[in-house]
């Protein structure tokens, strides 16, 4: 590649850019309700999504959510009062989608973070959000980003979550203090 770094980064920053500018004040309200009302809360996805997700169970954690990643050891069950978030980018993950009718049936709530609106899997959970990136989905074709395949999408999502966590921080009362206060000392 004979672009630069500088080229290369002004790119990837304006395609976030152009991210942002398509989600709406109010596109994180419903999971923003759904964290506040959890008893627990377990985040799930796979792959780089995955990775954003164990981003986003620490904060929560740092907030002093009861919350767990799927497939950990420690992951309890879920119930009633209890919220099941999913990451799918590209709209349809087939663990995502059993594991939302299992939360489901247990009497829990689940929640969808995509970047397809009209996704199969929206059918199966109570709350979506749409973060409106390039995913694995559709990376091909003349109107690309310039980072591959869903790195748009994770990135994004990883902000995305940050931004949440400052609307719930508001919201809980919490502060860098208080957060940080949970942060752990085993380093």
């Amino acid at each position: 590649m004979t672009e630069s770094l500088t080229t290369l980064a002004r790119g990837a920053l304006a395609d976030l850019a152009g991210v942002f500018a398509k989600v709406g004040d109010g596109a994180a309200d419903g999971l923003i309700e759904e964290i506040a009302r959890a008893k627990r809360i377990v985040l799930f996805g796979c792959g780089r999504e995955g990775l954003q997700m164990r981003g986003f169970a620490m904060r929560l954690f740092h907030m002093g959510r009861a919350v767990a990643v799927w497939g950990d050891m420690t992951t309890p069950p879920v119930g009633p009062g209890d919220l099941l978030i999913v990451s799918a980018g590209p709209g349809y993950l087939a663990t995502a989608e059993l594991l939302a009718d299992i939360a489901r049936k247990a009497g829990a709530r689940s929640a969808l973070v995509t970047a397809q609106a009209r996704s199969v899997l929206a059918a199966h959970v109570d709350t979506v959000t749409v973060i409106p990136a390039q995913t694995m989905a559709d990376d091909r074709g003349s109107n690309r980003s310039v980072l591959p395949m869903g790195s748009l999408f994770e990135t994004a999502q990883m902000i995305f979550f940050e931004l949440v966590i400052l609307k719930l921080r508001e919201r809980f009362g919490e502060t860098a203090d208080t957060m940080r206060a949970r942060h752990t000392n085993l380093e």
